[in-house]
């Protein structure tokens, strides 16, 4: 939740999906001037712990430094919510928060290692494997139909934005587009801490509309 004297902290409201919040500096004071990076000066996702839900949101910044969106959460149980922002004049932060859906919480079993996804009408795989400790490259092939997809529009100020998260823990990883046409192929650069499982969240931008494609991958320890 705190980092650097950051804090990540949120507000209570009537409305359940209603989600507010507030970043405060070492001072203890709200934060209202950020960078934009991304096309954002703030990226929130939201993620459940079994890492079956995902929601990449942006919120809207009031004057007061409080920030607010939608995030209706429908399933019960552990989520974990990362507010991904760099404040003007500092170093970029990740902060995380925890949520609670309550309910009958049934985790689900993590999804089996796939280079395939499929997301409505499209199919994207996965070209690279992840290394533990050094940098990896994945390319992603985004078809629909059985056809490569060469006109994607620009997302984030990409083709493409990729978010990893560890099995487990929910250690949050900070992938990096590199410069790539419109399509089909979009290539990123991931660096993971340590073996095991990770689930990657590839969205893209087609028709107009964000989609989500979800693969599990796996990464054997150190040495091996």
């Amino acid at each position: 939740m705190s980092e650097n004297g950051y804090t990540f902290t949120r507000i209570a409201t009537d409305d359940p999906d209603d989600f507010r919040f507030e970043i405060t500096d070492p001072d203890g004071d709200p934060v209202t001037a950020y960078d934009v990076e991304h096309d954002k000066k703030l990226h929130l996702i939201v993620a459940s712990r079994d890492l079956t839900a995902f929601h990449h949101l942006h919120p809207e910044l009031a004057d007061d430094g409080t920030w607010h969106t939608r995030l209706p959460l429908k399933e019960p149980g552990p989520y974990r919510a990362f507010a991904d922002f760099k404040p003007t004049g500092a170093g970029k932060l990740t902060l995380g928060l925890d949520l609670q859906v309550p309910g009958d919480y049934r985790p689900q079993q993590l999804p089996h290692a796939s280079t395939e996804a499929r997301t409505g009408d499209y199919t994207v795989t996965l070209d690279g494997a992840l290394e533990p400790g050094r940098s990896s490259r994945l390319t992603l092939k985004v078809g629909k139909d059985g056809e490569p997809v060469t006109d994607l529009e620009p997302y984030l100020g990409a083709y493409g934005h990729l978010v990893a998260l560890r099995a487990g823990d929910l250690a949050y990883l900070h992938v990096h587009p590199e410069e790539t046409g419109a399509g089909p192929e979009i290539t990123f650069s991931a660096e993971v801490p340590s073996g095991g499982a990770y689930r990657l969240f590839l969205d893209f931008k087609h028709d107009g509309e964000v989609r989500t494609a979800a693969f599990t991958a796996e990464t054997a320890p150190h040495g091996h």
